[in-house]
């Protein structure tokens, strides 16, 4: 039973994904916020869709943190001084599909505290 509510999620997640998938596009200005968010770990990166290519990350599972908000306030003040030494002050917020609530709104949240600008 358990398996089949995972499936559904998943389906489900997939779909707003699809969705807001042809809507948000990243350049060199004003580079894809993205973020992924395990059960034990949260992930985020700037990307650049023209080029293909990552401007800035930060890793939880490297800094040693979990996924509860507190541990993710910590991986956006890291996402931060990353964008800041790539000089970006402004992106456009990707949640991949999760919805924006719990740990996903913490990030952003704390992002836009440390004068990230979406």
């Amino acid at each position: 039973m358990l398996k089949s509510i995972q499936k559904r999620k998943n389906k489900l997640r997939a779909q707003r994904k699809a969705r807001v998938k042809g809507k948000i596009f990243g350049t060199a200005e004003l580079p894809r916020l993205t973020v992924y968010k395990s059960n034990k770990h949260f992930y985020a990166q700037a990307i650049d869709d023209n080029a293909g290519a990552t401007l800035a990350s930060a890793d939880g599972r490297k800094l040693g943190l979990g996924a509860n908000r507190e541990d993710v306030k910590k991986v956006a003040a890291e996402m931060a001084k990353n964008l800041a030494s790539a000089n970006i002050e402004t992106v456009v917020f990707d949640r991949n599909g999760y919805l924006y609530h719990g740990v996903v709104a913490s990030f952003a949240d704390a992002l836009r505290e440390a004068g990230i600008k979406f």
